[in-house]
């Protein structure tokens, strides 16, 4: 971390800034923390989805690093009052480095949260972390003409990475494709993106009101926050247009029951929507995981939990830490699945408005795997930990 010294002038916010984003692209986190605190700046970065401290900066150079990233942000530099955000790009070893800047107003000061988005990282499907089967059907989809897919799961579940990972898989120099973005987080040279701007009245409502009149053949939505946004692009999928999307659900089921919830007639669900995607990200384990024995037996849940999933003395991975993982046990990530396609049954099922339960046993039936277990068979495998799988899902 950098020492303490006295930075009083711009030239230190300057190399503060660029040493700590450099450090923290280096490190492969999402996001960069510096929280104020009463004698000095805590500085924590997110790698691999959970918060590691990077130690602390003197108290004093809090404010012009908050100047810095205002300016750069454009951003009030007076205002300190109230929350800001906004977004700059930097250069980091030759790569271009986007950032969405976002400050908060706390006890001790201005608390400076920054994503690091690196526009080259896409994720090719065959490396989401989708099994033979998953990836087959995913491959399949987005070669419909028409229809509703939907990722779901929670903030920082990889669900924007899925899109577009399915738009790199189709033949955007021969379809017309338009995406509404909050915000674009990766450029893509045969697709025409567009940013939502909620401020100014361009919501995803209205934006894909605007889209349904440029022609298109593939639409992607950012997300579903509303009834009117799920109204249109459920009659959008309807009429000819494939349709991606993320909905923050925690499951297949609970999707299909929230779509009817938010005020669309189910037989319009059960006509337009073709599969839901339910997905979670697991930390990779680092080379220096040991084995050790289950102790106990794992259990099913809810009408479940009379099923053991792994048996007590079933030898499997966890993390140690070591210098290469930075002491956490864990390097990089991979996806976990639970891919739902629409069958006749279900669709019929869907008209009814079932509940989650009802849906959860249809899906039962048809061997679709839930997402621990799906998670559970990587611990096998030695790819994740059991102690992992059970907090991501």
């Amino acid at each position: 971390m950098a020492k303490s010294r006295e930075p009083d002038d711009e030239l230190d916010a300057v190399e503060v800034l660029d040493h700590l984003v450099e450090r923290a692209v280096a490190m492969k986190a999402s996001d960069i923390h510096i929280e104020p605190k009463r004698a000095a700046l805590r500085v924590r970065y997110r790698i691999d989805g959970v918060m590691v401290d990077q130690g602390i900066l003197p108290r004093e150079v809090g404010p012009s690093l908050i100047t810095r990233v205002k300016v750069l942000g454009r951003m009030d530099m007076t205002e300190r009052r109230l929350p800001q955000d906004g977004q700059f790009s930097l250069e980091v070893g030759g790569k271009l480095a986007h950032l969405r800047a976002s400050t908060f107003p706390a006890i001790h000061g201005e608390t400076l949260v920054m994503r690091v988005l690196m526009g080259h990282q896409l994720i090719p499907m065959d490396r989401l972390g989708l099994d033979d089967t998953e990836l087959w059907a995913a491959q399949r989809l987005v070669t419909r003409p028409n229809g509703l897919i939907i990722v779901c799961g929670p903030t920082g579940s990889g669900k924007t990475s899925t899109l577009y990972s399915m738009l790199q898989q189709m033949d955007t120099a021969e379809l017309s494709v338009v995406t509404l973005e909050d915000p674009i987080e990766v450029e893509f040279s045969h697709v025409t993106q567009g940013q939502a701007n909620v401020r100014q009245g361009f919501t995803f409502a209205t934006g894909l009101r605007a889209i349904l009149r440029q022609d298109p053949d593939v639409i992607m939505v950012g997300e579903m926050r509303d009834g009117e946004t799920a109204q249109i692009a459920l009659q959008a999928a309807l009429t000819g247009h494939l349709v991606l999307t993320t909905l923050h659900t925690s499951s297949t089921a609970e999707t299909v029951a929230r779509l009817c919830d938010l005020g669309v007639e189910p037989w319009i669900v059960a006509n337009a929507l073709l599969a839901v995607v339910a997905q979670r990200l697991v930390r990779k384990l680092c080379a220096c995981a040991e084995d050790h024995a289950l102790p106990n037996d794992l259990l099913g849940e809810e009408d479940d939990s009379d099923r053991v999933l792994l048996a007590a003395g079933t030898m499997v991975r966890r993390a140690r830490g070591c210098e290469r993982c930075h002491r956490t046990g864990y390097v990089g990530r991979t996806g976990i699945f639970e891919v739902l396609e629409l069958d006749d049954e279900l669709r019929e099922l869907v008209k009814a408005r079932p509940s989650t339960k009802a849906l959860r046993a249809h899906q039962k039936r048809l061997g679709v795997r839930g997402l621990r277990e799906t998670g559970l068979e990587r611990v096998r495998r030695g790819v994740t930990s059991l102690e992992e799988v059970l907090r991501v899902t």
